[in-house]
């Protein structure tokens, strides 16, 4: 908690671990925590253990794996060394590892000068609010398990996401709508990268839609409101009723705030992503037309995220199909399609926000699993392996600072020589953000306290405003 006249009591000790300590078991948990969530809103007080950056989060995830050299981390060395073996550490499946230059242009671009691929013009135009981190790695080399990590910390464990520990620790603004949204294509490990793990199932990411109803089956088209609310007054006593003999079971209090969230959903959510109440030039500016396909889809989730936010949404997940970005062969021609895709979307969303005054309270996330060998995977010279050891990432609004490199990889691309940045740490920074510490937010399961960093993760300061 941050010192000002409304400090709790609780400072010493982190709120969820006072729940955890005084529920009456693990049952109880969930209850007890919408309970002091409502509380400690009635009163105006904070619920976090600092000051927060950042309000809400949108984490943009190119499932597959980007290409670092050919986007935001350009090495003209590759060039005098085409045919040269190079030493790779943690490439497992590189196969043929001979340098691969980018078939793409880089160019300095915004007040900062920062150097980005031709495949990203619009994002270029945003870079002055930009923290590019070229000195991210991870620890798998395969999807499922990048993957894993990079959402839940564990690259092996069936853990929570650090989605459903945000929407656990803060909650959603907004009583109508989930705290949790997510969007788009799956992943490699389907809803996994979603779940609330051992939380209480209520943390869990909603999957919304745009355009078809935001969520499936969620409406009663048979019975009235008024019917609808007596009927779900009465499912509430006897769900509590079994709930005082089955104090062990969060899955329970969980059903009954989804089912009062879904009634209290029916108005607000398909509201929350009714683009039709955009603009032509709003819809224009996010490249959803009917004429460009090819940018439609992922310009609206872009803009539902934009309104979700806005509306008290704390996490929103997209996600581009999981294949989207895994380019083991035909690099050129794949690549820039998937970077024309997402590229004008992106970048109306970074200005919208910023438009709106919404960017300084949010904070948004780009990247994948981890990045690619700066390498051909085979003789084609048109593919890259997967790379975890050296890759990158951005960040931008919500407390970071724009314009911003922060690490650094050798002349080749082939490890990290500066501010090197793990998973972890990329995990308790974004906590740190939201207001929360890593250290401090913790969940008793299994007789010991889990948290998102497990016993690792350091906050990384100098990306911050």
């Amino acid at each position: 908690m941050w010192n000002d006249d409304m400090t709790l009591s609780l400072a010493s000790d982190s709120r969820r671990r006072f729940l955890q300590r005084s529920a009456g078991g693990i049952g109880m948990t969930a209850l007890s925590a919408m309970l002091c969530s409502e509380a400690l809103a009635e009163h105006g007080l904070p619920t976090t253990h600092h000051k927060p950056r950042a309000k809400n989060m949108i984490f943009l995830f190119m499932s597959g794996g980007p290409s670092q050299v050919d986007t935001f981390d350009p090495k003209p060395k590759l060039k005098d060394l085409v045919g040269k073996k190079l030493d790779l550490t943690n490439a497992r499946n590189a196969g043929y590892p001979y340098a691969l230059p980018t078939a793409y242009k880089f160019k300095q671009h915004g007040q900062c000068g920062m150097d980005v691929s031709e495949l990203f013009p619009n994002v270029a135009t945003c870079v002055d609010d930009i923290c590019l981190i070229r000195s991210l790695c991870a620890d798998d080399n395969n999807h499922p398990g990048g993957t894993r990590q990079m959402f839940t910390g564990s690259a092996r464990s069936k853990r929570p996401g650090f989605g459903a520990w945000l929407n656990y620790g803060l909650g959603s603004e907004n009583g109508n709508l989930p705290g949790y949204v997510v969007m788009g294509g799956g992943t490699r490990i389907g809803n996994a990268a979603f779940a609330s793990g051992f939380l209480p199932a209520q943390y869990q990411g909603t999957n919304f839609s745009v355009g078809r109803g935001a969520v499936v089956h969620h409406a009663n088209p048979l019975l009235p409101a008024q019917q609808q609310r007596a009927q779900l007054d009465l499912l509430k006593a006897m769900n509590r009723e079994h709930a005082a003999r089955n104090a062990e079971d969060s899955r329970l209090n969980a059903r009954i705030e989804a089912a009062e969230l879904a009634f209290r959903m029916q108005a607000e959510a398909p509201q929350s992503v009714d683009l039709k109440q955009e603009s032509n030039a709003t819809l224009d500016l996010y490249g959803v037309s009917s004429k460009n396909r090819s940018t439609s889809e992922f310009g609206m989730y872009c803009l539902a995220a934009r309104r979700l936010v806005e509306r008290g949404v704390r996490v929103v997940h997209i996600t581009q199909p999981h294949r989207e970005w895994d380019h083991h062969g035909q690099l050129k021609e794949k690549l820039k399609t998937s970077s024309y895709t997402v590229d004008q979307p992106i970048a109306a969303l970074l200005k919208d926000l910023k438009q709106r005054g919404l960017l300084d309270e949010t904070l948004v996330l780009w990247g994948g699993e981890f990045g690619r060998t700066p390498t051909s995977q085979g003789p084609d010279m048109n593919s890259r392996a997967h790379y975890p050891s050296a890759f990158t990432m951005w960040m931008a609004g919500g407390g970071i600072k724009g314009g911003y490199i922060h690490g650094e990889t050798n002349e080749l691309g082939t490890a990290i020589v500066r501010d090197r940045v793990h998973v972890h740490d990329l995990h308790a920074t974004i906590l740190w953000l939201m207001g929360l510490d890593h250290e401090q937010l913790t969940y008793r399961y299994g007789a010991r306290d889990y948290r998102l960093t497990d016993v690792y993760g350091k906050v990384v300061r100098d990306i911050m405003a």
